[in-house]
């Protein structure tokens, strides 16, 4: 069974590009070049730069002493949110900014909904000196206003959206129709493992510096590559991509998918698209989509900004359907929990959305030598709002 894209675009039924006629030159320009340009020793190497000097990799690999003893289970953490902004977006952004500069491109336009992924393309925009402009949506705006002011102090300009549930499927809606107005000098990061072929499988290479270095460093801790365990929560799903890459095709290797449960798997109220998903069509690529009987897309929600998506990258659904990885969720309630546990017992605030990740241990149980391997995606300084308001600190 291969889990990487093929040539078409696909993993298994999944990904694929379906747009409309006026970006076809945009995404078939990217599509004809993006691995060209990956493949270049210049590029690599001033991709290579940036993310030791400027991003701050390799991010450690943690020993979580405590956690683990909790559990009862080896559990490491990889610290993702050490990144210079906080997530593990950054990757990704650094990656893309370098391949709009090669292609020409002059104007950067990106969607966001926690806002670590506008905060990232705005940091890279400052970087490389090129206009910003960031879609988000009008709710997402209001709670997530640390990382709003952090894109405009770096030059970007935030533009809501202020259609539908008002949040991240909305903004990237906006953000498609910037780019069929601006086709010649625009080029779209798009933050996760989400859109038409290539983007999926982009994002995915840079974010597969996680599960290279997750690689060598437990081999420096452990003696082996390969843990038994890697875990991350998926909304799109990029933290979760890059984590599982190198990992992939190691059959001893078990995938932990975590997904948003929101009020309940039931509640009418969640995000966890592996159970309420099925076959669809979404920004651009064929996947499992949250949707009504005659296919109009269900909003999703989660306490999480950044979780509340109503599908999952195609990557993502053909590891589900295939039974590659196993797909789990969270409750907003057991991921708070799990948030303000890893706090107290390792001094270390999350993410949210890594929260989620964390919140199996509650669930799951793990052999005393098993090694688990949890992608800290994010840190929690986005979130204190969230979080002050949830457990009346």
């Amino acid at each position: 069974m291969n889990y990487n894209v093929n040539e078409k675009g696909y993993y298994g039924v999944f990904g694929g590009a379906y747009i409309p006629e006026m970006l076809y030159p945009n995404v078939e320009e990217l599509r004809q070049n993006y691995l060209k340009v990956m493949a270049e020793p210049d590029f690599q190497k001033e991709f290579q730069q940036l993310l030791r000097d400027y991003v701050g990799r390799p991010s450690p690999l943690y020993f979580a002493k405590r956690l683990s003893e909790k559990y009862n289970t080896k559990i490491y953490l990889k610290r993702e949110d050490l990144n210079h902004t906080g997530a593990h977006k950054i990757n990704n952004t650094v990656g893309q900014i370098l391949m709009a500069k090669r292609l020409g491109k002059s104007r950067i336009i990106a969607e966001t909904g926690a806002g670590q992924h506008g905060v990232a393309t705005a940091t890279v925009c400052a970087l490389m000196g090129m206009e910003c402009i960031v879609y988000m949506g009008e709710i997402d705006i209001a709670r997530q206003a640390p990382n709003v002011a952090r894109m405009k102090m770096l030059g970007a300009t935030v533009i809501p959206a202020l259609s539908g549930s008002r949040t991240l499927k909305d903004a990237t809606n906006e953000a498609i129709r910037d780019w069929i107005n601006n086709p010649v000098n625009t080029h779209y990061i798009i933050g996760s493992a989400i859109g038409p072929h290539p983007y999926p499988d982009m994002v995915t290479r840079f974010q597969s510096i996680i599960s290279e270095e997750i690689k060598w460093q437990l081999k420096e801790h452990e003696g082996r590559e390969n843990p038994d365990y890697v875990v991350a929560c998926i909304g799109g799903g990029s933290n979760a991509a890059g984590t599982y890459y190198h990992f992939l095709h190691e059959e001893s290797v078990k995938i932990i998918a975590v997904e948003a449960a929101g009020l309940g798997v039931d509640s009418g109220e969640s995000a966890a698209t592996s159970i309420l998903g099925k076959e669809g069509i979404i920004h651009g690529c064929k996947t499992l989509l949250m949707q009504t009987n005659d296919g109009q897309i269900t909003e999703p929600y989660s306490i999480s900004a950044g979780l509340d998506y109503p599908g999952v990258g195609p990557m993502h659904a053909h590891l589900c359907k295939t039974g590659r990885a196993e797909f789990m969720s969270a409750t907003d309630d057991e991921a708070m929990k799990s948030g303000l546990e890893l706090s107290k017992l390792e001094g270390i605030i999350p993410a949210i959305e890594s929260s989620h990740a964390l919140a199996i241990f509650e669930k799951k149980k793990f052999k005393e030598d098993d090694i688990v391997v949890v992608s800290l995606s994010g840190r929690g300084d986005k979130d204190l709002d969230t979080y002050i308001n949830y457990f009346k600190l």
